[in-house]
């Protein structure tokens, strides 16, 4: 019997580069990605430079990539994938030993969707990976709360990315002011629904204003979202 007609499309799998040193880490998460049906490992890397040549070998969704690699390491690898323009819809997650460490602020500027601590359990790993492809950020209230007391104890803009300020304030002016009341609260760290609830809209409203948002300013995720909104100056972080 020809099921053609009827039968649902089945939806690529998400497909998960990963980048680590260790070859037993890379072999856990290996077994664990494989074993669900809606991802995939397309490739595995032992340094930056190494991934960055898979990444444009295989164009992955998602690439788990440890922040430190000998040689290239992953901050490095992450600016490479992220000035590729071929490698748009490439979402870095990075992996680090600690969830907030000194790293977390340069890879998020680098490009990197989010981060995740090497001991995250195995449901919280697939679950990155999944809102990574999706181009949702890694960043929970209390992530973000770490980040920007992070970016705080670096001084704010100070820097590299102090450059950035300036052409981040220009595209800022093309925001309507309801995309930047958006962003503020998108830099706080809160979900669509979130936003949806104080500003008494519907989500679908709020996802339109972060997408219209994104491409306005350039940002690859919402996690550059976050970013943005503090190297422009829109939000600025303080101490509790």
């Amino acid at each position: 019997m020809d099921h053609t007609a009827t039968d649902p499309p089945s939806a690529a799998p998400v497909r998960v580069l990963l980048a680590d040193d260790q070859a037993l880490l890379r072999s856990a998460f290996k077994v664990l990605v494989d074993s669900e049906p809606d991802m995939e490992v397309v490739g595995e890397a032992s340094d930056g430079a190494e991934a960055f040549e898979l990444a444009r070998r295989t164009r992955p969704d998602v690439v788990l990539m440890d922040i430190r690699m000998p040689g290239t390491d992953g901050l490095a690898a992450t600016r490479m994938i992220s000035a590729d323009p071929e490698l748009a819809g490439v979402h870095v997650v990075m992996l680090t030993t600690f969830e907030v460490d000194e790293y977390v602020v340069s890879a998020l500027r680098a490009g990197a969707s989010g981060f995740l601590g090497k001991g995250a359990e195995p449901d919280e790993l697939l679950n990155a990976i999944r809102v990574a492809a999706a181009g949702e950020a890694l960043l929970s209230p209390a992530a973000t709360k770490g980040l920007i007391a992070t970016f705080l104890a670096q001084g704010g803009g100070a820097g590299p990315a102090t450059a950035d300020a300036g052409s981040h304030a220009q595209r800022l002016a093309a925001l309507t002011v309801r995309e930047r009341e958006v962003l503020v609260h998108v830099a706080a760290g809160l979900s669509n629904d979130g936003i949806a609830e104080r500003l008494e809209v519907s989500p679908l409203t709020v996802k339109t204003h972060v997408n219209r948002a994104m491409a306005k300013l350039g940002a690859r995720d919402r996690a550059q979202l976050v970013v943005i909104a503090y190297e422009s100056g829109l939000v600025r972080p303080r101490a509790e």
